[in-house]
């Protein structure tokens, strides 16, 4: 004897049946996304940058302490001017990204080929005397790594260079405050 989903609850059986299913492998590869989605991610190396890789990261910090050393006050290295580069290409400075990739590869090359070593591992005599030794699009290259190691040292600390205000304390610049980080305090009424 068969018996059969009829009448009006029969079919809505049938059809919870089907929804049920549909639900189910829903939540199935839902689930299954979830999780590779989580692998892919922890599978990456891991940079503390937005655009650059690590590697990058190293050679424009390196570049940039030539341009900024540290002497009596802190240089373009401790300033955070290669994190505020890094942001920048993110954002105003994006159509700039090619150029940063393609010459902080050719700045490394270079090393390479003079001395056996990427940019960052030379000390600083032999950073100085290659980066001195630069000519045609390198030296451009160079140039506008100037032009952004002056910005993010000298610019607002809010857009990610000049940590703590530093080169606004060795200039004697007073600290501006940024609006609604301080509290100000208002004349108590009556006093």
């Amino acid at each position: 004897m068969v018996i059969r989903n009829e009448g009006r609850y029969g079919r809505a059986l049938d059809h919870s049946r089907i929804h049920s299913l549909r639900r189910r492998k829903f939540l199935r590869i839902a689930g299954t996304a979830t999780a590779c989605g989580a692998l892919v991610s922890c599978g990456g190396q891991s940079t503390p940058w937005r655009f650059l890789t690590a590697a990058e990261g190293r050679t424009l910090d390196a570049m940039c302490e030539q341009i900024i050393p540290t002497d009596q006050t802190p240089g373009a290295a401790w300033a955070g001017v290669v994190n505020f580069i890094d942001r920048q290409l993110m954002g105003p400075y994006r159509r700039q990204q090619g150029a940063y990739r393609s010459g902080l590869v050719a700045i490394d090359a270079a090393a390479a080929a003079r001395f056996g070593k990427n940019f960052a591992d030379l000390d600083a005599v032999r950073q100085r005397e290659l980066l001195e030794s630069l000519t045609g699009g390198a030296k451009r290259f160079f140039s506008t790594v100037i032009a952004h190691t002056m910005q993010g040292y000298y610019g607002d600390p809010r857009h990610g260079g000049n940590r703590d205000a530093v080169s606004w304390r060795m200039l004697g610049v007073p600290v501006i405050p940024i609006r609604g980080r301080y509290r100000y305090q208002l004349p108590k009424q009556g006093a």
